[in-house]
């Protein structure tokens, strides 16, 4: 009979662990988006005066926020938005083999001049995600699995074909320093005034999406993991976009 009690007992309290709804905050790696580096190469209309680089980065990562609601029959519906970013250097030359001096390229943050950086490859993506729960008796643990509608923001690189254009705008008319010191250095204030001014690309796509939850009886607090598969979305020539990102995080939940 006290075994009958016990058992009955853990199966409520199982059974009253799973949120109605919830509200988190996680960290969100996306493996395998990657940008190759760029080796030195003349910016074309400078006559071989001026040369390009770019570095690389192996992942972008960053934060997010979750919503979800749990009441529905058969399925639970939740929310998220994520940002993602990873630094690179970029730099122009002036100057052949060992004489070569090497120019890096700093975008102002915020227009703050206080406030510079390396080039920032910044994404952005809003989920809305439709899941399928399972659940396992006496864990409060809730599994699911399901996809839905991804709208997607994306920074340009800093590469070798937006300098070109920049320069083409800036020196339309065919007259430019012919100094070459002068020259850079006025190429460098028009990349920079352009970077800052760049918009964000915007596509849709879908995601596919595993995870879990847990939550324990009575405390309103619930951990979380999901892993997503991004299919389709508009990304810059230069990114590899690994499509694979991961949420690790936790909230309130009721």
């Amino acid at each position: 009979m006290n075994f009958k009690l016990i058992f009955a007992a853990a199966a409520l309290l199982a059974t009253q662990s799973f949120a109605i709804a919830g509200i988190g905050a996680h960290y969100t790696p996306a493996v395998g988006t990657t940008l190759k580096e760029a080796q030195r190469a003349d910016i074309k209309g400078t006559d071989g005066k001026i040369g390009f680089s770019h570095g690389s980065f192996d992942y972008i990562q960053g934060f997010g926020f979750k919503a979800w609601v749990d009441v529905l029959p058969f399925i639970d519906i939740e929310a998220t938005f994520n940002i993602q970013f990873a630094s690179y250097n970029a730099a122009l030359w002036v100057g052949e083999g060992e004489d070569a001096r090497k120019i890096p390229l700093e975008i102002e943050l915020g227009g703050t001049p206080f406030a510079k950086a390396t080039p920032k490859y910044i994404a952005m993506n809003a989920d809305l995600s439709v899941t399928k729960p399972f659940s396992i008796p006496l864990f409060p643990i809730r599994p699911y699995v399901g996809g839905g509608l991804t709208i997607h923001w994306n920074t340009f690189v800093l590469n070798k074909a937006f300098v070109e254009g920049v320069f083409d705008k800036a020196f339309a008319d065919g007259s430019y320093p012919a100094d070459e010191n002068e020259l850079v250095n006025a190429l460098k204030s028009k990349v920079v005034d352009y970077a800052k001014d760049e918009g964000l690309n915007k596509s849709i796509g879908i995601h596919l999406l595993a995870g879990v939850r847990f939550k324990l009886p009575i405390i309103p607090i619930a951990a979380y993991a999901n892993v997503k598969c991004y299919l389709g979305g508009d990304y810059d020539s230069d990114i590899d976009a690994g499509n694979f990102a991961f949420e690790i995080g936790g909230g309130f939940a009721l």
